[in-house]
């Protein structure tokens, strides 16, 4: 189990989550995957089992402090220690994301999306690293989107100036702050953390009219889960490409 490499993503029971387990272990990493419920993860879990993966659900919603308490003890019970930190769950607005709304975002829409995008990643990520530290190339990825990008945005002829949902987009480029500050505060541990942009992917939050299919949106959160010792950190990457913060 010492050379093991072991991955825990969350939101792992559809879309690109689950996409991301499945593609780490087809390359010989054990996953766990966490969903909200316990019955609905080991279901994800036993898709892969049955495709030869080593695989385990757990119950994990990353918003309650007892339930991340809870899986880190699972880790540290059964692994010793976490390789790797896909923190892919996340949340957009009830409302589509197509309609720009500035001034008008409610205080309620801004909690639900910031407790589950930005504040629960940086506890989760708190709560496990003491095992990822234990872990001979520690990697955390954090999934965010290109609508996070502050440069982006405030360009004249924007190409994402239809996007502009304050919440969910603000959350993001808070998630890159995190990304940025958490890789120089890890500066010579040997761990790598950085952003995700899996692009616009055919999911129930991107929808049937997007260009990526699911499998290709995983990509980008597989190859940084495996980066070598020489790989970026600190970055905000899609497909190997470094994008703008």
């Amino acid at each position: 189990m010492e050379n093991q490499k072991i991955a825990l993503i969350t939101g792992a029971n559809r879309g690109i989550g689950f996409e991301t387990a499945k593609q780490l272990g087809e390359k010989g990493v054990t996953v766990v995957l966490t969903a909200r419920q316990l019955n609905v993860a080991q279901e994800a879990a036993d898709k892969l089992k049955a495709q030869g993966i080593d695989a385990f659900g757990v119950q994990l919603d990353v918003t309650k402090a007892d339930e991340r308490k809870a899986v880190a003890e699972y880790l540290s019970d059964k692994f010793s220690k976490l390789d790797i930190l896909i923190n892919n769950a996340g949340v957009a607005p009830k409302e589509t994301l197509s309609v720009n709304k500035t001034i008008d975002t409610t205080a309620d829409e801004f909690e639900y999306v910031f407790n589950t995008n930005l504040f629960s990643v940086v506890y989760l990520t708190k709560e496990l690293l003491p095992l990822i530290k234990k872990s001979s190339a520690g990697r955390i990825v954090n999934l965010s989107s290109i609508l996070g990008s502050l440069t982006l945005h405030s360009q004249e002829n924007s190409p994402i100036a239809s996007f502009r949902v304050l919440s969910y987009n603000a959350s993001k480029a808070a998630l890159n702050m995190f990304t940025t500050h958490l890789s120089a505060e890890l500066e010579g541990t040997g761990i790598k953390v950085n952003s995700a942009h899996p692009g616009w992917v055919q999911t129930e939050l991107g929808g049937d009219g997007a260009p990526m299919n699911i499998t290709d949106g995983a990509k980008t959160s597989v190859e940084l889960a495996l980066l070598n010792a020489d790989g970026p950190t600190g970055k905000f990457i899609h497909l190997g490409e470094e994008l703008p913060w």
